[in-house]
């Protein structure tokens, strides 16, 4: 049989949905309902408009398309596998199994094509913008006049339950304001959740709010079988550069199931046997055939192959002639894509000298500043913060959605939406983003951080404001589970440096992190700067704990370990303590999971298990130090909130000062 047009179409379309409720029946577990009514405007998306090749995944200037309604993942390893991405059909038929590059939401470089980690609604939405802003920015610094190296769209595929999400608000408003109109936002409007008719709990009209955020909206009414529609949307939508688009496109939950099309039963739970045979019949289907992919449908879908090396190799004539023409520029934007650092990065970090008082905040600040005149790349901005958070670079301009011009980025007060972006910065490749904003509001970023370690992503957040230190503003503003609550998060490296130099080495740090995010605590008021002369080097730090401070005679009695502009109390208590006759040693503890990292051979050089007359001392809570002090140790610290008042006295009054660190190391001898 040979079909052509509209029902070779229809062929494709058909083979996508059937296959997702198959798959899904056989793992007896997964979400048809998205699959079958999305698959035209995705097929439509993917044969008409996206630029990929499937050979070469990881191409730099293929078009990136985000499932951000990650729960029909089996629609995105449809198109994966049968447009020719190396995913086998055996993975496929492996979905939601233990192992398989199929699991039940999209991981980001676990599965070929996968451009983003999706599941957790909105946060794909917000990844989108955040590759959107890459395109651009990478767009502004290599492009030269008569050479375009980077010129791509961002799609991303959202559903109803994207849209409520707070993220993606937060990211869409931001997206208008930068007028990213290479980004493109197809919305699967079917008006089901999962609990119900979506008018049960969301009656607004998202069209409205859309263009009210300076969105180009447009309507196709049946996404279920208006495939022109769909296509004239797409072409609309990529003639706007002024604008980013949503398109809004009707659709039927659970397209041809006769009893659960349209109902939220067919969101979140296989079909049945009995249903899948009789949607198949109501698509025309053979009801009698499961996992069948036509010859036809195949051969049409695997046309992607041939024409994404075209493509492609039309694209390297292009960079092979700019690289004639501009050398370092084409080295220096491979370099960028494969994420390596420039030789030079780390000259012309700032010093500090020896006893003067410096903001963490501050030094890192500077450091921030010396790394980016030889990282291009550094790429970010903060919630509204950058006069407190101290992050703006200086010269850097402002970004610019449409030109790309400029480093960095008023988030304004979106701090969720910030972190998110960041890691669509990330996605997107070629950059390394940071944010900034104040401690405490990690507690509004959290879920996107957790994406960022989940999925290796070299971000770096900057958090300032860190502990009851801040004074005045009082116990809102001051962190103290937050410490703890972050290193809980694997994958997460929290690092809070002791005096200026480690603020500065912890830029450096940060940057050479290539496996998950950095997160730099930061303090507001001023700490002495240690005399490195007398004390370990500040590059200590790269091993997460290293004594700053040795004991007399070399073998201590007693081990002082601190963090922040605390670890100050450790060095003023090890001087009382050794002029009363207790040999002491003082360890810096910047980063407890690279310190737990290390070899137990340098653990055990640093903390002798000999010595268990330990105490630690940090301004948090100090739930997590007993495995660091011991149970025959003490941990200072701060267990309830905070309150508003002058820091000097705060610290008094809990408790945390020179005087009680000497009196607890002497209760343990």
């Amino acid at each position: 049989m040979t079909t052509s047009g509209r029902e070779l179409d229809l062929l494709c379309i058909n083979t996508l949905r059937t296959l997702a409720i198959d798959v899904i029946q056989k793992a007896d577990s997964g979400h048809p309902g998205l699959p079958l009514g999305a698959a035209p405007m995705a097929w439509v998306l993917w044969n008409r408009h996206l630029k990929h090749s499937p050979s070469q995944p990881q191409w730099a200037d293929r078009d990136r398309f985000v499932l951000s309604a990650g729960h029909g993942s089996m629609l995105l390893y449809g198109l994966l596998h049968l447009h020719g991405y190396p995913l086998s059909w055996d993975e496929v038929l492996n979905f939601r199994q233990w192992g398989s590059k199929t699991p039940g939401h999209p991981e980001f470089g676990h599965t070929p094509g996968v451009e983003a980690t999706t599941g957790p609604l909105g946060q794909g939405h917000a990844n989108a913008v955040g590759m959107a802003m890459a395109e651009r920015a990478l767009a502004a610094r290599f492009n030269k006049p008569g050479h375009t190296v980077v010129d791509h769209f961002t799609y991303c595929l959202v559903g109803d339950g994207d849209v409520m999400e707070g993220v993606a608000m937060e990211a869409a408003s931001l997206a208008g304001h930068l007028k990213l109109g290479k980004l493109i936002c197809l919305y699967d409007s079917n008006d089901v959740t999962l609990d119900g008719p979506a008018k049960i709990s969301f009656t607004e009209d998202v069209a409205k709010r859309y263009e009210s955020w300076g969105w180009q909206v447009l309507h196709v009414a049946d996404g279920n079988g208006d495939l022109d529609g769909i296509d004239a949307a797409l072409r609309s939508a990529k003639a706007e550069t002024g604008k980013p688009t949503l398109i809004v496109v009707k659709t039927t939950i659970g397209f041809g199931s006769p009893n659960k099309g349209g109902k939220s039963s067919s969101h979140g739970s296989p079909l049945g046997n009995d249903e899948i045979a009789l949607t198949k019949k109501a698509l025309g289907w053979d009801p009698e055939k499961k996992l069948w992919v036509p010859d036809e449908a195949r051969a049409h879908f695997m046309k992607a192959v041939d024409a994404g090396k075209q493509k492609q190799g039309e694209w390297q004539a292009r960079f092979d002639a700019y690289a004639k023409a501009f050398p370092e520029l084409a080295k220096d934007f491979e370099r960028v894509m494969k994420g390596e650092l420039p030789a030079n990065f780390r000259d012309g970090l700032p010093t500090f000298a020896a006893g003067t008082g410096v903001e963490s905040r501050t030094a890192a600040g500077q450091a921030l500043n010396a790394v980016a005149l030889k990282v291009p790349e550094i790429f970010g901005g903060d919630a509204d913060l950058s006069g407190s958070t101290k992050t703006s670079l200086k010269d850097g301009g402002s970004f610019d959605g449409q030109t790309g011009a400029g480093r960095n980025i008023h988030f304004g007060v979106r701090e969720h939406a910030m972190a998110a972006i960041a890691n669509g910065i990330s996605y997107h490749g070629g950059l390394r983003p940071f944010t900034a904003t104040f401690f405490c509001f990690t507690d509004y970023m959290r879920p996107a951080v957790r994406l960022a370690a989940m999925n290796h992503l070299p971000v770096v957040h900057v958090w300032t404001h860190d502990s009851i230190g801040l004074g005045e503003d009082g116990p809102t503003h001051q962190p103290v589970e937050h410490l703890m609550a972050m290193r809980t998060m694997p994958g997460l490296h929290v690092v809070r440096p002791g005096d200026a130099a480690e603020a500065a080495e912890s830029w450096v740090y940060a940057l050479e992190r290539k496996q998950g995010p950095t997160g730099l605590v930061l303090s507001r008021q001023k700490i002495p700067t240690f005399d490195r002369a007398t004390m370990a080097p500040a590059a200590g730090l790269h091993q997460g704990g290293y004594v700053l401070a040795a004991a007399t005679g070399g073998t201590p009695k007693v081990i002082l370990m601190g963090t922040g502009s605390e670890l100050q109390l450790a060095v003023k208590a090890r001087e009382q303590l050794e002029k009363d006759g207790v040999p002491t040693r003082v360890v810096s503890m910047p980063c407890l999971e690279q310190f737990r990292a290390q070899p137990k051979s340098y653990q055990e050089q640093v903390l002798p298990r000999a010595v268990t007359a330990r105490v630690s001392i940090e301004a948090g809570v100090t739930m997590g130090w007993e495995r660091f002090v011991g149970d025959r140790g003490i941990a200072i610290g701060v267990d309830k909130y905070g309150a508003s008042a002058p820091d000097k006295i705060l610290y008094e009054q809990y408790g945390i000062t020179a005087a009680k660190v000497v009196e607890a190391a002497k209760s343990l001898l």
